[in-house]
């Protein structure tokens, strides 16, 4: 390469995010078919182009105010690639990202990362360390330590980031937090969270307990890429192109994927932080291959200024819904719908409870004749997820869940998987940051990259 890689790594802050020129700035150059001036585009390298980034990069894009000019993806024949090959023909083709940040690093204004959740980091912290806005899909990273270290590099490189939960952004977003504001959410003490069954591991008869056999890789595909920083299995059809989601090497369960979706405002808004323990209440079939069938775990939160003590109750799989108490009821012969995902919780000292669904799923009262008597009106606010990154990329606002945001939340479904990974409680001190009950658990806070993957865990 032209570039020493190694050299690409430890950049610095002053010699590259504070003398860095967007490259609408600096060449010129027009992304294929954009209709916008140069000054009022963004360049995007797409380090993922299939699976979600099916629907990420268009999402991205949809408002003509930013283009892709590079791609890079390790299967080129995965779900969802063509449609973006298709609508973009001519954009710059790449197996591994690096090349792409090498060679096209120059048009590049900003990198879009969506790949499974172990490789996450890597692109992520090359990207920022030169000088690249970041957008990257939930959870930010696979690791505790990974989302310190990107929490760490969004101050020193100074560059625009946004984690991909995507109702953080908008009018549901801005719901829960007025509701904060005015008193209508208050002196929580108990949360319950849920997500219903979905992915192959929550199904009884598609469990596994020893690693999938050896299977023939796609044609042209690199599985050593794929594989990134992570611990080596052989390729299987299982982890390609999303089941990988469920194996712990690779995937954060359904707490890692969801749970961004779901305790996402309570976390932020309510400032909880991280967590002092993490408790395995439940964990059926448990192994240390993929994650559990049915989870159920108690994490608790300390006092933080006006909020008292807070324990969330998270469960996934049969039979995890919450349920509300007869006297919340509307109709005092039908208990209230709550969907397949969500939260539910008391507001003590008050006569009613709220719900929030995921995604960007509205907030609402339960019983909702308690709505008469209280002033839930709040601003409809367009703000789209996506689009938000773009503006603040060309210096208009800033984003709704940047990696100061998303890297704590982070942080806290991680502490979720080790307790899921070994079945045991863990105890965790927030200003140390580090499990102090356990030392196997403490230890798998951080992950030992692969040979060759070790410089992007020294940029911060």
């Amino acid at each position: 390469m032209r570039i020493n890689r190694r050299d690409a790594l430890k950049k610095t802050s002053k010699n590259l995010g504070l003398t860095f020129i967007p490259s609408y700035l600096a060449t010129g150059v027009r992304a294929q078919g954009d209709p916008q001036p140069p000054s009022k585009r963004i360049n995007l390298g797409c380090v993922g182009v299939g699976g979600r980034a099916g629907g990420v990069i268009p999402g991205l894009c949809n408002k003509g105010n930013a283009q892709p000019v590079a791609f890079a993806d390790v299967d080129y024949s995965a779900r969802n690639v063509k449609k973006n090959l298709t609508r973009w023909p001519k954009v710059k083709r790449y197996a591994d990202f690096r090349e792409m940040m090498d060679k096209s690093g120059n048009d590049i204004d900003a990198v879009s990362v969506v790949v499974p959740d172990h490789s996450h980091f890597c692109a992520t912290i090359l990207a920022m360390s030169m000088g690249k806005h970041v957008y990257v899909e939930k959870p930010l990273t696979h690791s505790f330590q990974e989302a310190e270290l990107l929490m760490k590099a969004e101050k020193k490189f100074g560059v625009v980031t946004q984690m991909g939960n995507q109702g953080h952004t908008g009018t549901s977003s801005n719901q829960f937090r007025e509701w904060v504001k005015k008193g209508i959410i208050k002196n929580v003490t108990q949360v319950d969270a849920w997500k219903g069954p979905s992915c192959f591991f929550m199904q009884k008869d598609k469990r596994i307990n020893a690693w999938p056999k050896e299977e023939a890789k796609p044609k042209g595909m690199d599985w050593n890429m794929w594989l990134g920083p992570a611990e080596y299995h052989s390729f299987s059809r299982m982890y390609h192109t999303f089941e990988w989601r469920g194996f712990h090497p690779y995937g954060s369960g359904m707490l890692g994927d969801w749970g961004c979706h779901i305790i996402d405002m309570i976390h932020h808004y309510l400032d909880l932080g991280l967590p002092t323990e993490v408790k395995a209440q439940r964990m059926d079939d448990h192994n240390k291959i993929i994650f559990p069938l049915n989870s159920h775990m108690e994490f608790s939160f300390p006092a933080r200024g006006k909020h008292p003590a807070l324990k969330l109750n998270w469960k996934d799989g049969v039979n995890c819904q919450a349920s509300v108490p007869k006297k919340y009821w509307d109709n005092s012969e039908k208990a209230p719908r709550l969907g397949g995902a969500g939260t539910l919780f008391k507001v003590d000292g008050e006569d009613y409870m709220v719900q929030r669904n995921s995604h960007g799923g509205s907030s609402r009262l339960f019983p909702y004749k308690k709505s008469k008597d209280l002033d839930l009106k709040t601003e409809n606010i367009r703000d789209n997820h996506s689009e938000s990154f773009i503006q603040a990329c060309l210096g208009n606002g800033k984003t709704w869940s940047p990696f100061s945001v998303g890297g704590v939340l982070t942080q806290v479904l991680t502490l979720g998987c080790i307790a899921q990974y070994y079945n045991r409680n863990i105890k965790f001190d927030p200003k140390t940051k580090q499990i102090t009950n356990d030392k196997l658990a403490n230890a798998r806070l951080s992950i030992k990259p692969r040979q060759g993957w070790e410089e992007f865990y020294k940029m911060v």
